[in-house]
């Protein structure tokens, strides 16, 4: 019943622009939904209701918070097109809410431990493609690029005359973003390795395009031979580039560097000052009691 109503729907994601990762992100979500709609006996899209909906999105397989959370937007969406192609009087998936998320504590390096890894790939080097890796770091580390982003990246998105990079952002999005001048050093030198003036920026030993997997590796190893107890991820790189942009450059600069089109979504990237946070409470007159 479904089969051809989802294809419809994943063409229109695709002519309609959609990011490849929320296209299979929805292909994956309504595949799910179809495996739960022929367990029940349901015949007509005009049969599924809202309950149904509900305990798709909540027990079918008993998905994680954020699982549920992605089946709540594929349902929103997907019988958005059904109301637009008249297949339904109206979106009832609109009524589901979003489950809440627990904010968990963010990571970032301090000063010293990013400052350990720059020394360390650095030492690195001269070894078989140690300078993309110092390279990658600093992408990560000094202008909180997404993983997406650096892996999109191409030789030609980079013009070393005008220190700017042309970054690839979620949503089909495009931006040129400043490279600090250490950063375009560095890029020099790996670009006369590199060879080429065309093609994936960075690759992989099997001269293909960088993987995540890839990148997984590389910072295991790194944590794991440096002593470094966080887990390295990209988003800890993004945490870090944003929490220490922010304290000499604050919120609004440090958006741009992001690429947020909305100032809270950088907020919670960012945190306080412990140069500041220090100096105050030097001040605080409570911290001067004499017992």
């Amino acid at each position: 019943m479904l089969d051809l109503k989802i294809k419809d729907f994943i063409h229109y994601c695709q002519v309609s622009y959609f990011s490849k990762r929320s296209i299979e992100t929805l292909s994956e979500r309504l595949h799910e939904f179809q495996q739960f709609i022929t367990s029940h006996p349901i015949q007509s899209l005009q049969e599924i209701s809202y309950k149904h909906l509900k305990e798709f999105v909540a027990d079918f397989k008993s998905p994680s918070v954020h699982g549920k959370k992605s089946r709540v937007w594929a349902m929103h969406q997907f019988f958005h097109f059904l109301k637009l192609n008249h297949l339904i009087e109206d979106n009832i998936a609109l009524g589901i809410p979003y489950p809440k998320i627990e904010k968990t504590v963010p990571h970032y390096l301090i000063q010293d431990e990013f400052n350990q890894l720059l020394s360390y790939f650095y030492q690195k080097v001269s070894a078989p493609y140690g300078l993309r890796t110092l390279v990658l770091i600093m992408l990560f580390g000094l202008l909180g690029l997404r993983l997406q982003s650096i892996i999109a990246l191409n030789r030609d998105d980079v013009d070393l005359g005008a220190g700017l990079a042309a970054i690839k952002e979620k949503g089909g999005r495009q931006r040129n973003i400043l490279l600090p001048k250490v950063l375009c050093v560095i890029l020099e030198c790996y670009l006369s390795e590199l060879g080429k003036n065309s093609g994936p920026l960075f690759l992989s030993k099997r001269k293909k395009r960088i993987n995540e997997r890839t990148l997984q590796d590389i910072f295991r190893s790194a944590a794991n031979d440096l002593g470094i107890e966080k887990k390295l991820h990209a988003h800890i790189f993004r945490h870090t580039a944003a929490t220490h942009l922010n304290k000499v450059a604050g919120v609004d600069i440090t958006q741009h560097v992001l690429g947020h089109s909305q100032r809270k979504n950088t907020e919670k990237y960012t945190h306080l000052n412990p140069d500041e946070y220090a100096q105050y409470m030097r001040k605080h007159p409570f911290m001067n009691l004499n017992l």
